[in-house]
């Protein structure tokens, strides 16, 4: 496995029902998987520090469990993103991101993924984005940002420019409410860092009426991915390495998302 691939490819968190069978070998302990998954992918987007910000051992015992040139995201803890809503949170970001740097060189992007913001929160797009900017200045420096919103309407050149001069990378989704990446290339330049942070997150709602196993896919996303392809290597065009996350929501089966995605990739070279 490259250390410096061109893209980094993993999956919305390395466990879930099903991937003890479909994924990880029969009778693998848990404490083992992360050391396998690691095996198999570039870099992974730990779930789990949405709910609560990590412990420093359990940090070190991530960095513990994957090889060098492994990158670890994570997703910005709620209260900051939901509770808080980037106000009087300082110190909830410096102990997320002191203790997140104990994986080191290991340490990927770290993940806001803002929730959809009604007008109780904010009367209008520009209210959000004069928050998001004194918020992004008192941004420690060092670790990678990537910033999720999930407002269609609040999608402006001012939001894109906000975050480039920030170096902070715009989230590119694939979800059932927001724009396609093709539409999304067709209004803006949504290169806004020195990496591109992409979330295949696809219609939860949708899928869970036909599974909550997530051992196999059930929905067909060849269409969807190869016009991801292509905005890969627009991307790439640009000298700019990518993290792009599966999730098991998209298709069914993370995993297999991301080898179809690596199929179409090698084939489109």
């Amino acid at each position: 496995m490259s250390t410096e691939p061109e893209v980094r490819l993993g999956t919305s968190s390395f466990t879930a029902k099903g991937w003890e069978t479909s994924f990880y070998p029969k009778g693998m302990k848990a404490a083992e998987y992360l050391t396998f998954y690691s095996t198999k992918f570039d870099t992974v987007e730990i779930d789990a520090t949405f709910y609560r910000a990590p412990s420093a051992a359990v940090v070190n015992g991530w960095a513990r469990k994957v090889p060098d040139g492994f990158h670890l995201a994570a997703k910005v803890p709620q209260a900051i993103t939901h509770e808080k809503v980037m106000v009087d949170c300082d110190d909830d970001v410096k102990y997320f991101v002191d203790t997140m740097s104990l994986m080191g060189d290991k340490l990927g992007p770290l993940l806001f993924q803002f929730g959809y913001f009604n007008k109780q929160a904010f009367k209008t797009g520009n209210d959000f984005l004069a928050r998001l900017e004194k918020f992004l200045k008192c941004l420690p420096k060092g670790p990678k940002f990537a910033l999720e919103i999930r407002n269609k309407n609040w999608l402006s050149k001012p939001v894109f420019d906000l975050l480039r001069s920030h170096n902070t990378a715009f989230v590119l989704i694939d979800q059932s409410w927001m724009p396609t990446v093709s539409e999304i290339f067709d209004r803006f330049d949504p290169t806004t860092a020195d990496f591109t942070y992409i979330r295949w997150l696809g219609d939860r709602k949708a899928i869970e009426l036909q599974t909550k196993v997530w051992d196999k896919t059930v929905v067909d996303r060849t269409r969807d991915l190869q016009d991801w392809v292509k905005a890969c290597y627009t991307i790439q065009k640009r000298g700019t390495t990518i993290f792009a996350y599966a999730n098991n929501h998209y298709a069914g089966h993370a995993p297999a998302t991301i080898k179809l995605f690596q199929d179409l990739y090698d084939k489109a070279k």
